[in-house]
């Protein structure tokens, strides 16, 4: 599944992806990454049990990043979602 979030280059801004519609009763997110295109900048990441939360910065107006999220739950399921960040001054 894919998001889309717009930035603007001079932003440094948090994009969340809500997996609790995805997790069964009772279960949670154990782990948490991100893997962010080329030309963006991770200033972070964190998780909750039920979010993931990564800042990025940069970027090039007129270009399209990826910000690849993988979860691990405590039910050893894996989960991937995709953000598309397409950049331009807003």
């Amino acid at each position: 599944m894919q998001y889309l979030a717009v930035k603007d280059p001079q932003e440094t801004i948090d994009y969340t992806i809500d997996w609790s519609d995805d997790l069964a009763s009772g279960e949670t997110i154990s782990t948490s990454s991100f893997a962010v295109g080329t030309g963006l900048t991770e200033a972070s990441e964190s998780n909750t049990t039920t979010t993931s939360t990564v800042w990025v910065s940069g970027g090039t107006a007129g270009n399209e990043y990826l910000a690849v999220c993988t979860v691990t739950t405590s039910a050893s399921r894996t989960m991937e979602r995709t953000i598309v960040i397409p950049v331009s001054h807003q």
